[in-house]
């Protein structure tokens, strides 16, 4: 798997509860965070272990080889989450994968984070 993009950045609640929110993101009366655009698909859980690892499929219809891996750790009280955009096949031109590493960025370290009231 080729890399596209990664950021690491905490999340305020522990590593169970980030877990959680994105294994089930669209889970009936789950904190709503996940609000995909209409070029977007929502994402299917590929791989999980709890606490420490989610592997969603990719949010791009046109990319669906792509996923997405999330790696948690424990910080203070607090999680370290990173997530990281992968491909097994060729990268997309460069205004594509900055639109993809973009979304992801916001998804997670802005609609996620204002889910637990920062």
């Amino acid at each position: 798997m080729i890399e596209l993009g990664s950021r690491e950045r905490r999340q305020p609640p522990p590593p169970r509860v980030v877990w959680e929110s994105l294994s089930n993101p669209q889970l009936p009366g789950a904190r709503k965070w996940l609000e995909l655009l209409p070029d977007e698909i929502g994402p299917r859980v590929l791989r999980s272990v709890e606490p420490e690892l989610v592997v969603w499929s990719s949010l791009w219809p046109t990319r669906l080889g792509d996923e997405i891996r999330f790696d948690l750790a424990p910080a203070g009280g607090e999680t370290s989450l990173r997530w990281t955009l992968l491909t097994p096949e060729e990268p997309p031109a460069h205004e594509v994968v900055s639109h993809m590493r973009y979304r992801l960025n916001f998804l997670i370290n802005a609609q996620l984070r204002y889910s637990y009231g920062q």
